[in-house]
């Protein structure tokens, strides 16, 4: 039995199109993490924002590192 669910990153559909300059990119992870750290974690949809928003900053500063280090 299998579960239809969309998952937070597809690979094919969510490629860079801009990688943010490296202190951009923490800039704005640290500021994700601030906003979503007070989230209800009893609150369903605030833990599903707080995912959803910590998992792009995240994947936008693991492009950023990669693209410093000339990698990927």
């Amino acid at each position: 039995m299998s579960d239809s669910y969309d998952p937070l990153h597809d690979p094919e559909k969510d490629a860079h199109v801009v990688v943010p300059a490296l202190q951009q990119a923490i800039d704005r992870a640290r500021k994700v993490l601030d906003e979503k750290a007070p989230a209800n974690i009893h609150d369903r949809d605030e833990m599903i924002r707080a995912a959803y928003g910590l998992h792009y900053v995240l994947h936008d500063l693991l492009a950023a590192l990669d693209a410093e280090r000339g990698t990927r």
